[in-house]
């Protein structure tokens, strides 16, 4: 099934293009990364999905459906270009804040997330005291809340050491192989994703460049060495 489908997306603020004829889909389950240097118009494309931005022209749907596009949205959460957080308050206090956002009614539900993204031990510390990873993880749980079908996630792993790469790695992983869910992530590195993703697109000043799978991604980047000898006898 597919959650996500665009079909020839044009976008324009004022005389800028930044989104060039966009077409993709996302099936249900996979994890897709879209991979572009800055301003290539990877949160552009979020924010059409989410509603904060409005293409200019072309389609897209969510779950098979264009007509149904407002209320299924419900069905997906966003993190895009940094997690909704006060930083004054606790984990906790900002999860309760999205909880009520959300119209979450079980509070267990709290707990349960902060467990599961590691941050059960934080106390009543002010997220402004935590560290980027803290923050991305938090933000993470924010978006679990309502237990979306669908994740979007913009950068989640920009700046991060390679220790926090490895937890956010793994969390996204084990919620798509074991939680079910389906992930569209973005970055402007290709070795952040490279372990995680099962899809990737390409994009690049607007455009769409490639779209293509792990296993086509991997025949893409071989690298061959060839040796050449006169004399067989010395090689052996």
């Amino acid at each position: 099934m597919k959650v996500i489908e665009m079909k020839n997306v044009h976008k324009y603020y004022g005389k800028s293009h930044v989104l060039d004829d966009v077409s993709f889909s996302v099936e249900k389950g996979h994890i897709v990364g879209l991979i572009g240097p800055n301003g290539a118009g990877k949160t552009t494309i979020m924010k059409i999905l989410s509603g904060l931005a409005h293409r200019s022209s072309g389609s897209f749907s969510l779950f098979e459906s264009e007509t149904g596009i407002h209320v299924n949205r419900n069905r997906l959460s966003f993190m895009i270009e940094s997690p909704i957080i006060d930083l004054s308050l606790n984990a906790r206090a900002n999860m309760e804040f999205m909880r009520i956002l959300r119209g979450v009614a079980d509070e267990k539900k709290i707990d349960e997330l902060l467990k599961y993204v590691g941050l059960e031990d934080v106390g009543k510390k002010p997220v402004k005291n935590f560290s980027l990873g803290m923050k991305q993880r938090l933000g993470i749980a924010m978006s679990l809340l309502a237990d979306p079908e669908v994740l979007v996630l913009d950068e989640p792993v920009n700046g991060l050491d390679p220790e926090g790469i490895v937890e956010i790695r793994h969390i996204l992983k084990e919620l798509c192989e074991v939680y079910g869910k389906t992930l569209i992530i973005s970055s402007h590195l290709l070795s952040e994703l490279s372990e995680l993703c099962t899809d990737y697109i390409i994009i690049n000043h607007g455009k769409i460049v490639e779209s293509l799978s792990t296993e086509e991604l991997m025949l893409h980047s071989r690298s061959y060495i060839s040796v050449k000898t006169d004399n067989i006898s010395r090689t052996t």
